[in-house]
């Protein structure tokens, strides 16, 4: 195995189920329930009567004291009385005598319109209250024989109702499911539930106070957490719950939102759940993240172009949708009707961005506290918990395009993190047994990162170079007499690693040059025309590289190939372009072992068969493109910087003819653009 130096660190598992160090994570409590006292809430929020039922498996505070008063009646009934008769009717609905079941079912289910005057709601919550207390009494009894009602219960307004309704309510969820495991999913479900947003309306319900979306979203997390402390193996139990429940990828951006401010909002009270969570959001966001790159890849780039430019130019959109008191649950959408199927497209495109960017703003929000000081324990735990991200849900999925750069950003913090990054992407690159599409992927992330980091210093490029170029020359002794010509399938970890060594040249080959008479700051033109002091030995790792049998120029992305044989001549660091011509004859079908490897390559021209054998220039840190969260990273981020003379030197080839055949690159959206300010 490769080691690195100065930027080891112990090898990544080739496939963890979940980072090694969660995120604040912390040992629940011993055994299944606590008992209620332990798992009180806030401002004794649960102070309710003793259960009666000898087979109850949860005991309340001892010290609250019981007092059944008249508020506790039901025209004129008491609470004892409204007991026995749930006891009996229960009883007997389990024998198949359902009429006084079905009476108490009636008392939680949804009012008619026309019995909606202030007396009537007002018994109706009495009676829902009192029935509440007395259903509590006997939870033990409501077995799967009595799941209709449970559901009812489940079903009632409860959330608006006045506060010591809602003392009872959660009460009896704590009963019931202390009583009967099998509810606990459903409890925990309907909650979940309410994760996308409570409808205002539900805190505007006759006779009680009225309460805003703030207000009822608190209550659910009141409930969610004395559960959780009730008992604590309901968390293994609510973790699949809240995937199966989040929004779907094509939902509105308020609804995603909402979900994951909820979810957040659960980890501080349940931090168990915490590295969960937090992987739960990265693997919905890389699905959003694909999803809007292949639709952006299927528009016209001045279509795409424009649809960033009029979210960067109204980002006050990114508020509006989250403000307001309306009872919508979602975005409103303007009707299609007269609507042709193109705008439509680009409006749902638009909706799309906006939702990856605000997702991603608020996850850069939520990490960065922990990297204020990058130094500490908090940070190095964080980190660790990015990096499992990194490794189990980013770095398999191909085209993810801005979710990685959390670790983009992150990593920059400090040196000790940019040297550990880099680290793990040289060892998931060379690591034995990982599929060659991971390796590749690797390649790319590592050479990516080295290139554009701005906070990635000199020493690193060297030694990251250095490093790779020694790991080639090992690959290449390995196969060359047995090498019968360029083939991707076969070497597809010398062609990935090869390609990382150019990108990165082309960025960083300043970084690369030891020492020079003339500096690029006090004569550019002259620069270039010295004998430049390259460091130690990588100019001749890659001529062994380049001109190797594995022929790796003829394998690697034609635009990086390209715009590293003109850097190089130009800096008179080698000269390739009798390769290249040699190249034009190969044929890479006649070498090929197979076909539909599953090796990053260019798939753009199908119809090419030479593409089909070939890499895809693949580099997940290119330009960020979202523009309201791109704040987190234009100080992180090395643009393209033209080669001092290079811009002059092609014009006279155009003139003389020269060079006619070079095929255009741009490495960088912005390359055009920085290099003729360059010069």
């Amino acid at each position: 195995m490769v080691s690195l130096v100065p930027i080891a660190r112990p090898p990544v598992p080739a496939a963890a189920p979940k980072p090694s160090k969660p995120l604040l994570r912390r040992a629940t409590l011993s055994g299944t329930i606590r008992k209620a006292e332990d798992a009180e809430l806030d401002s004794d929020f649960l102070s309710a009567p003793p259960s009666p039922s000898k087979r109850a498996r949860v005991s309340f505070n001892p010290n609250v004291e019981e007092k059944v008063v008249e508020p506790y009646q039901v025209k004129g009934r008491s609470l004892e009385s409204v007991r026995l008769e749930v006891r009996s009717s229960i009883e007997a609905h389990l024998k198949g005598d359902s009429e006084g079941y079905d009476v108490i079912k009636e008392v939680f289910s949804p009012h008619r319109e026309d019995d909606e005057d202030e007396d009537s709601e007002g018994d109706k919550r009495v009676d829902m209250k009192t029935y509440l207390l007395a259903l509590t009494s006997y939870a033990s009894l409501l077995n799967k024989g009595c799941s209709g009602l449970v559901k009812a219960i489940l079903a009632c307004e409860w959330m608006g109702r006045d506060e010591s309704f809602v003392k009872a309510y959660v009460h009896f969820l704590g009963s019931l499911t202390s009583a009967h495991g099998a509810y606990v999913g459903m409890v925990l479900g309907m909650l979940v539930g309410q994760f996308y947003g409570v409808r205002l309306s539900s805190g505007r319900l006759a006779g009680c106070p009225d309460l805003n979306r703030d207000q009822l979203s608190s209550r659910v997390h009141v409930a969610l957490k004395y559960l959780l402390r009730l008992i604590p193996s309901a968390s293994s139990t609510l973790s699949p719950i809240l995937a199966a429940k989040f929004p779907y990828a094509e939902e509105s951006k308020k609804l995603q939102i909402t979900y994951i401010q909820n979810l957040l909002r659960l980890s501080e009270y349940a931090p168990e759940l915490k590295s969960d969570i937090l992987a739960l959001i990265t693997d919905r966001l890389v699905k959003i993240d694909v999803q809007m790159q292949v639709d952006l890849d299927d528009l016209d780039d001045d279509v795409a172009a424009a649809i960033v430019q009029a979210i960067s130019l109204n980002p006050s959109r990114q508020q509006e949708d989250n403000g307001g008191d309306s009872d919508s649950d979602a975005d409103s959408v303007t009707s299609d009707e007269g609507v042709n199927s193109d705008t439509k497209r680009v409006k749902e495109l638009q909706g799309n961005v906006e939702k990856m960017d605000a997702i991603l703003d608020l996850l850069f929000t939520i990490y960065s506290p922990h990297f204020e000081d990058p130094n500490s324990a908090e940070a190095a735990s964080t980190f660790e918990t990015l990096l499992g991200h990194f490794t189990n849900i980013i770095l398999p999925t191909y085209r993810s395009r801005h979710t990685q750069f959390l670790l983009f950003h992150f990593a920059q913090t400090a040196e000790h993190l940019v040297d550990q990054f880099a680290g793990t992407c040289v060892q998931l690159a060379f690591q034995s047994g990982r599929p060659a599409v991971l390796k590749q992927s690797s390649a790319a992330y590592l050479a990516s990162f080295v290139a554009r980091g701005a906070h990635v210093q000199p020493h690193v490029v060297r030694t990251v170079f250095e490093l790779i170029g020694s790991n080639l020359d090992h690959i290449r002794a390995e196969n060359e007499v047995t090498c019968r010509g360029p083939d991707l399938k076969r070497y597809s970890t010398f062609y990935a690693m090869t390609q990382a060594l150019l990108y990165i040249f082309c960025f960083r080959w300043r970084d690369l040059i030891t020492s020079s008479d003339i500096s690029e700051e006090d004569d550019p033109a002259a620069f270039v025309t010295q004998d430049l002091n390259w460091t130690p030995g990588i100019k001749e790792t890659l001529s062994r590289t380049i001109y190797s049998k594995l022929n790796p120029l003829k394998i690697c992305s034609p635009p990086i190939v390209a715009e590293f044989a003109k850097i190089a001549r130009h800096l008179r660091f080698i000269y390739v372009y009798p390769l290249l011509e040699s190249n034009k004859r190969v044929r890479l079908s006649q070498f090929s072992s197979g076909h539909g490897n599953g090796a990053l390559r260019d798939t753009g021209n199908e119809g090419n068969s030479e593409s089909w054998h070939q890499l895809d220039a693949y580099f997940p840190f290119d330009p960020y493109q979202l523009p309201v969260s791109r704040r987190w990273v234009e100080n992180d981020y090395v643009q393209w910087k033209g080669v001092p003379g290079l811009h002059e030197e092609e014009g006279d080839e155009d003139e003389s003819g020269e060079e006619e055949d070079e095929e255009e690159v741009d490495l960088d959206d912005d390359t055009a653009t920085d290099a003729d300010d360059d010069e």
